[in-house]
């Protein structure tokens, strides 16, 4: 083999951090235990400060620990929604820079929720659809203020999703809803677009509620096509 192949040495820090998340992973440290103190790290693996702060970063970069000042870092329960956050910062960096993201975002949307509406009409039980009723009647409330009213478009989408039983569904419903709510304009309140979304919600409703999926989905794909147009990049508002 004539290639040459050398071998670069780690990091200190790369080493704590790799040691560190093996004590998570195994399970010898349990979500809401506290993590050892920096002493006891640099005494434990025989290195400086920096390392350990270094390393402790990179675990709550991950969404493993949760650092707070003045106490020690805890460790956190792994969940969907925590696993997917870690990329929101990044998400919304590319959507920033990219029309054409923005535009694959709303259609990935739309192929997600009518996926998620059409299992929605086959499980919803009575109770799932009193909770979206209830959610369309505090959004109905909301009218006239932007910010109340999205959030509780927002919640109910997620709810559709949540009918699944899935938490990767509500994980994934809640962060494209997040990332898209960067470009919400406000022409949904000035062009009186608000009774346009309660119809359509309540029209998804009614379909779930007779477990008519073909109904659902293309409730949900009116919906959707019409409202694709209220997130615009910055630059064109």
């Amino acid at each position: 083999m004539n290639r040459s192949e050398p071998i670069v040495r780690r990091k200190l820090s790369d080493e704590v951090f790799a040691r560190l998340k093996r004590l998570i992973t195994s399970g010898e440290l349990q979500p809401g235990d506290d993590m050892p103190s920096e002493r006891e790290l640099m005494e434990r693996f025989e290195v400086g400060r920096p390392a350990i702060r270094e390393a402790m970063q990179a675990l709550s970069n991950m969404g493993l620990v949760a650092i707070s000042h003045g106490e020690r870092a805890k460790v956190l329960q792994l969940t969907a929604k925590s696993i997917i956050r870690q990329v929101d910062g990044a998400a919304k960096m590319i959507l920033s820079s990219s029309k054409d993201t923005l535009e694959h975002l709303k259609s990935a949307r739309i192929f997600f929720e009518r996926g998620m509406v059409r299992e929605a009409a086959e499980k919803a039980t009575a109770e799932d659809v009193q909770r979206l009723r209830a959610t369309i009647a505090e959004q109905r409330s909301f009218r006239g203020d932007s910010e109340a009213f999205i959030s509780a478009d927002m919640k109910f989408h997620t709810q559709i999703a949540a009918i699944s039983g899935n938490p990767i569904y509500v994980a994934v419903s809640e962060a494209m809803l997040g990332w898209l709510k960067e470009y919400h304009t406000e022409m949904l309140i000035w062009t009186g677009k608000e009774k346009y979304t309660l119809t359509e919600h309540e029209e998804i409703i009614g379909r779930i509620e007779k477990k008519d999926a073909d109904g659902a989905e293309k409730a949900m794909i009116k919906h959707l096509e019409r409202s694709r147009a209220l997130y615009v990049m910055n630059s064109e508002k």
